[in-house]
């Protein structure tokens, strides 16, 4: 499923809105994959799995995704790596 950030709080969790859905999901900074929770902000695009908790529906497995579903954790880790390979080149 795909979300936006709604909220954030100073205690590690948040909320993302789903477009169709009633109800902002609740997410805990434990389930974000490739991102820090300190990096994200408020209307940041996230990808995710709806799971259940006895407490109800909630977000695992949060990732931040950019225009064209690219995860941005994999597009910055593909510009250090050229980066890199220049400076190899340069030696």
């Amino acid at each position: 499923m795909e979300g936006t950030i709604k909220t954030l709080t100073e205690k590690g969790f948040g909320f993302i809105a789903v477009e169709g859905e009633e109800k902002d999901l609740f997410f805990h900074g434990n389930e974000l994959k490739g991102v820090s929770f300190e990096d994200l902000k408020v209307g940041d695009k996230v990808s995710f799995e709806k799971a259940d908790s006895p407490k109800g529906p909630n977000a695992v497995g949060v990732s931040r995704i950019e225009e064209g579903g690219e995860v941005k954790e994999a597009k910055e880790t593909e510009e250090e790596s050229e980066e890199t390979e220049a400076a190899q080149t340069e030696i």
